[in-house]
């Protein structure tokens, strides 16, 4: 039926429709298509101004929907009309009817626009096609013509009913069905038919077949709400959460409301308020989000985000303070919508399961048996509450509720979940402390192999932050970090999960090191409750969260009864849990000083396996696909390195081993062996460990090609690089690989090329011999990713390299024109965005321990930074001597040994202040941009 009629908004659209869409018989399609536009135009602004005035997601959208109601009604009085006059009176009766979002009135301003054409079954006029055509025809160009996305079908009722029956999505598009225009009768009879239709469906089929459509939806929505960038309709705790529940409900218990569920105690008043309000923010966010577009989009992504909380009212200057504020509330509407839903889909999925046999009967009768504990009791698989004063009796029972359910391995209730919701105040200062309530979950963080489904329920529940304070600071905490894809509070949560991977690691080869490093620890499961912890300090700010963390740890330690002993190895883990990576992220592994701090950092091997382990779970609980191979390599060769120096030989010998000479000679017989042996002499032996045979074959060819060319060649000719281009599909990057004569300079002019090529560099590593010459390897792409499928960029580089080579020329111009030849379209870009994820900044330091003077950079990547950052070490008077780049997510955190070109030049601490200014110039101006 149509939205309400008698409200004052319908009144004021329907005089609009009638001064605007009101036509003569013949009129020319040209002006009913130009009184539509302005009759739209001057509604949308209409819709805009009460959507910036506050208006409520839901109030919104059936405005909306009514509006474009008045124009399909006005539509179809004109198509019959002008049909009678030309064909005369209508062959049948037809209704025109709203579906899906349309249907429900909840249209966003780039929704599609769904209808049916509706008809009576067995019409034989002969006419009866002429005139179907007709009406399709008169308003579907009108439509399409008008811009809009419109979904359309014309059935008759039986044909409706057959289709529903065999497609899903078509049953519930029809479940929202509502007249628009035409025969009330006629859709009255289909409304009755598809009743009928409804009531002997297997309706618990059908709810299976949702609750699996939804599982398997979430799982590709990353199974959380507290996505960086969520979906607002597909996601977890999205719209389509809610709408399921509506269908659900409509076939199960024929009832089109949610507030219908009152008073069949599905609901409390309170969840439906917050489930109804939940829903009208989501609505209101996609509306803005649609309106900021323009078109219709669902994901709430970082370059929308500043600019829709702003006209949601979120008027923080600062804009991660207003997306904080902004997606905070979005995230605690989300996760309600997706834990009443889930509730609702269990119990309505239980109430509607069918009714036993008599074998099964009796196996119910043997389930069905009580197992009774602690005031609680299990059957079927499920955790209850012996009564409804069991947690007034003792609310300690709030944190063994949760233990009893981990150890035998069952669900809680329905009942018991909202339960424990109802009592959450009761969760106060007396049960933070009681020594009963944290021994239970001391006892659950050592469950090896169970924490993570056990703690997930207490954060969804709300009982985690109730019980840990502390924690409630980083519930919905949005990290402003490149690196991080979920909130803190989940992020804390998926490093527990990947430990419990790591205990049930099976014949896994990754996770069995793992596994096995960390059983040889005293206390292997001590683990869970140093993850819970690591990131405890970001309450206070990203920056330092370490050092504040392992002071606010102390004191939990101390409130939860932990074994004193422990408490040193917990929050040294905690303090340092970010240094394993940064050592081999930003230094030279083959520097035996680098191994040497780290180990006088760490203090001992038991803190160090702690680490190991730790720094594993905390990459790969940020986000899909930041731990690689090469991660690992790296990972795994700080470690073995570090143990020997803290009194212990690792008990797994590395599976790499040096690649044997023999090998290579057998796969270069043109070489001698004496050129061959030169290069094992003139490396290090890491080279041969973590190159491939194809790698190592490969740069001793260059070498010998580099090595004629010298000897053939004019002095100025041995300077040309030798180079070759591999593409690796695994990696989906080409790797330019560059053996040359050792020079001042060399490396940023390699980058600059590049650059002007136009290929992004993602990483480099360059290994230079005894006799300098040195192998440099670069892994490039292109722009958008990829491997360098233009072949043009390999003869730009190499022009631009023997240029900046040959001539020293200046290749700052060229980068600067290839960056604007690659630059958006000022239309396309974003008036304002998030600031670089992780803050630009630039460190030039002696590091003492290394005895190295070290530049780490982290900032935006642009095409030409590597080139600039590297030009200018050694325009003042500095050669790189050690590079780690590495770009990820747009974002570039570079590494450089740095030492004078000449000895005893450059080493004073005005000389690294100068440059450092120079870095400044050249990294910090990208803050500016990127705030723009």
């Amino acid at each position: 039926m149509p939205i309400e009629q008698e409200a004052p908004e319908f009144t004021r659209l329907r005089q609009h429709g009638e001064k605007k869409l009101v036509f003569p018989v013949g009129v020319e399609k040209g002006v009913v298509l130009t009184a539509c536009k302005e009759f739209l135009k001057a509604e949308n602004e209409l819709l805009e101004r009460m959507h910036a005035k506050g208006g409520g997601g839901i109030e919104v959208a059936t405005e909306r929907s009514t509006v474009m109601d008045e124009l399909l009604g006005r539509l179809l009085a004109l198509a019959l009309a002008q049909y009678e006059a030309a064909h005369g009176p209508a062959p049948c009766t037809m209704t025109l009817c709203a579906l899906g979002g349309y249907g429900r009135a909840e249209m966003c301003p780039y929704s599609d626009v769904d209808i049916m054409f509706l008809y009576p079954v067995k019409v034989r006029a002969a006419q009866f096609p002429v005139f179907q055509k007709y009406l399709a025809d008169n308003i579907l160009y009108m439509l399409w013509d008008l811009g809009l996305k419109v979904g359309h079908s014309t059935r008759d009722i039986n044909a409706a009913i057959d289709e529903a029956r065999k497609d899903v999505q078509t049953k519930n598009a029809l479940l929202e069905s509502r007249r628009i225009a035409g025969s009330k009768e006629l859709f009255q009879q289909f409304s009755e038919t598809y009743r009928k239709f409804l009531r002997k469906d297997d309706v618990h089929k059908y709810i299976q077949d949702r609750l699996e459509d939804q599982n398997s939806r979430r799982e590709r929505m990353g199974n959380t709400v507290f996505l960086q960038e969520p979906d607002i309709k597909q996601g977890v705790g999205g719209l389509r959460d809610y709408q399921n529940i509506r269908w659900i409900v409509r076939l199960k218990l024929d009832i089109h409301a949610i507030e219908d569920l009152l008073p069949l105690n599905y609901l409390s008043k309170e969840e439906h308020a917050a489930f109804a309000a939940a829903y009208d923010y989501l609505l209101r966010v996609r509306t803005e989000l649609h309106l900021e577009s323009p078109r219709a989009t669902d994901l709430l992504d970082l370059e929308r985000q500043p600019s829709v909380a702003w006209r949601l009212g979120y008027k923080f200057k600062d804009l991660f303070a207003r997306v904080e504020a902004f997606m905070k509330d979005y995230y605690r509407h989300a996760q309600c919508i997706y834990v009443i839903s889930r509730y609702l889909e269990q119990r309505l999925a239980l109430d509607s399961a069918p009714r036993a046999g008599f074998m099964a009967s009796i196996e119910a009768r043997r389930n069905s048996t009580k197992t009774e504990i602690d005031g609680f009791f299990v059957q079927k698989g499920r955790l209850f509450a012996g009564h409804n004063n069991i947690f007034e009796e003792e609310p300690e029972r709030l944190i063994r509720a949760f233990r009893h359910a981990q150890v035998m391995e069952v669900e809680l209730s329905f009942d018991l979940r909202r339960l424990i919701t109802q009592n959450l105040p009761r969760i106060d200062t007396r049960v933070i402390n009681s020594p009963t309530a944290n021994k239970a979950f001391r006892s659950i963080l050592q469950e090896s192999g169970q924490v993570f489904n056990t703690l997930n329920q207490m954060l969804e529940i709300g009982v985690l932050p109730r019980f840990v304070p502390e924690f409630q600071e980083l519930v919905c905490l949005v990290q402003h970090e490149y690196y991080h894809r979920y909130t803190a509070d989940i992020h804390t949560l998926n490093t527990i999960r990947e430990l419990d991977k790591i205990f049930e690691c099976g014949e896994d080869p990754i996770l069995s090191k793992y596994n096995h490093e960390l059983h040889r620890n005293e206390s292997p499961t001590l683990l869970y409750l140093i993850l819970l912890l690591h990131d405890i300090g970001k309450g206070n700010g990203i920056k330092g969260h370490a050092i504040v963390g392992a002071e606010i740890a102390s004191t939990i330690l101390k409130r939860m009864g932990v074994n004193p002993e422990l408490h040193d190895k917990i929050i040294a883990v905690i303090r340092h849990h970010l240094e394993m990576a940064r050592f081999w992220q930003h230094y030279d592994l083959d520097d035996p000083r680098t191994t040497a701090a780290f180990a006088e950092l760490v203090g001992t091997a038991e803190v160090l396996r702690y680490l190991y382990v730790h720094t594993y779970c905390d990459a790969r609980g940020t986000a899909e696909g930041l731990w690689n191979s090469y991660k690992d390599t790296l990972h795994a060769e700080l470690f073995r390195q570090t143990l020997p120096l803290l009194g212990e030989k690792p008990t797994q010998p590395d599976t790499k081993t040096m690649i044997p000479i023999e090998t290579i000679k057998v796969q270069l017989p043109e070489l001698t062996s004496e050129e061959i042996e030169a290069h094992y002499n003139l490396l290090p032996e890491r080279y041969f460990i973590y190159s491939s045979v194809e790698e190592i074959v490969l740069h001793l060819r260059m070498v010998n090609q580099l090595l004629m060319r010298i000897a053939e060649s004019p002095s100025m000719g041995s300077l040309v690089p030798v180079v070759e281009w591999n593409d690796d599909l695994s990696l989906g990057l080409t790797v330019v690989h560059v053996v040359t004569w050792d020079r001042a300079g060399l490396f940023y002019k390699l980058a600059g090329a590049l650059s002007v090529a136009g290929l992004s560099i993602v990483s480099s590593k360059a290994l230079s011999r005894a006799d300098h010459i040195t192998i440099d390897t670069f892994y490039v792409c292109e722009p958008g990713g990829g491997v360098v499928r233009n072949k043009k960029s390999r003869e730009i580089f190499a022009t631009h390299l023997d240029a900046a080579l040959m001539q020293n020329r200046d290749l700052m111009p060229e980068i600067e024109a290839q960056a604007k030849r690659l630059a958006k379209p000022s239309f396309l870009q974003k008036q304002e965005r998030l600031r670089a994820p992780i803050p630009p900044s630039v460190d030039v330091y002696h590091e003492l321990t290394l005895k190295r003077t070290i530049i780490e950079i982290q900032a935006n990547d642009t095409i030409g930074l590597l080139y600039r950052i590297a030009r200018a070490i050694y325009e003042h008077g500095f050669d790189i001597t050690f590079a780690r780049i590495a770009t990820e997510r747009h974002v570039a955190v570079d590494t450089f040994y740095i030492e004078p070109v000449a000895p005893g030049k450059g080493e004073d601490t005005h000389a690294l202040l100068t440059l450092r200014e120079s870095l400044n110039r050249i990294v910090l101006p990208q803050v500016e941009a990127a705030a723009r």
